[in-house]
């Protein structure tokens, strides 16, 4: 989401800054050296039908049989102040429809305004223009699924980014399909909005994930990672807020009592700071007390 493009003067200090973000983005949250050889060579499973503009490899591990149409929830973010035409650049597998959705206007007005023809696909990084514009809402899709019993909350450890800059950080890292994450929140840079939930195509094909190898959490946990580096910053509010809606939006729909919410660092072999140490990981759990199931972790 943007409003204009400040001019940029190339400066050394610039270049410098530059140069740090791009090894921050290769580098992510985890401290080992083994997190990536996992998905450098993706299970032997058929891949799910996708766009075929995307460019990243979408083979699955889990589960064995394409996701079923979706429960779509949608919560309110902020308004924009009255109606006005924004710039919207697309994320991973991003659909006009989510985007008509997260912006309170119609499908047709989007195509016509970037003279799309009605079910055409989307190319990731395309920049649309969105009139009328009213509203940010959170859009997220919700699909039958057992396979998820945790959630895990990341950092990027950057200082900023979004879905399409980190899917091609991951994809570079050698992560079989992009980015490892199953949403991201946002911390109003690169376009995005503060507190913006944005939904990786690893959620929507409800692939396993690749943001927690400790404990064979890839494979039974929902990652959220919020952008930003929390050992040397806080979260927005807007990101607490935004993170506090969809930890309790998902934890409602798979049963997920508040005890399986963890930080990547309190997963049991895993050697890192993740989220990092200014997230407080026992309010966040205090904050979804009385709201999710009460089940034992051990599941």
């Amino acid at each position: 989401m943007r409003y204009f493009r400040p001019a940029i003067r190339f400066r050394p200090i610039f270049m410098l800054s530059l140069l740090g973000l791009l090894i921050a983005l290769g580098t992510g949250c985890e401290t080992t050296t083994t997190y990536s050889n996992p998905y450098l060579q993706p299970p032997q499973t058929p891949a799910y039908p996708s766009q075929p503009s995307q460019s990243s490899s979408s083979t699955p591990s889990r589960p064995r049989s394409a996701p079923s149409k979706p429960k779509v929830v949608e919560g309110s973010m902020s308004y924009l102040g009255g109606p006005k035409g924004i710039i919207h650049e697309v994320g991973p597998l991003e659909t006009v429809w989510r985007i008509s959705k997260m912006y309170g206007v119609s499908a047709d007005s989007i195509y016509s305004a970037n003279g799309l023809k009605p079910g055409a696909w989307l190319k990731e990084g395309q920049r649309l223009t969105i009139p009328n514009a009213r509203m940010l809402r959170h859009v997220v899709n919700l699909y039958r699924n057992s396979q998820w019993r945790y959630i895990i909350i990341h950092h990027t450890a950057t200082w900023k980014g979004n879905a399409k800059a980190l899917n091609a950080s991951h994809g570079d890292r050698g992560f079989w399909n992009g980015l490892g994450y199953h949403f991201l929140i946002d911390n109003g840079t690169m376009g995005k909005g503060d507190g913006q939930i944005e939904m990786s195509p690893r959620w929507i094909r409800q692939q396993s994930g690749a943001h927690c190898k400790a404990s064979g959490m890839n494979d039974r946990s929902i990652g959220i990672a919020l952008v930003g580096n929390f050992n040397d910053e806080t979260p927005t509010p807007n990101q607490l807020q935004s993170l506090n809606y969809l930890l309790k939006t998902l934890a409602a729909y798979y049963e997920i009592p508040s005890t399986n919410v963890l930080g990547h660092r309190e997963v049991e072999g895993a050697r890192t700071e993740c989220p990092g140490r200014n997230v407080n990981l026992p309010s966040i759990r205090q904050s979804l007390a009385g709201t999710l199931p009460q089940k034992s972790s051990a599941r």
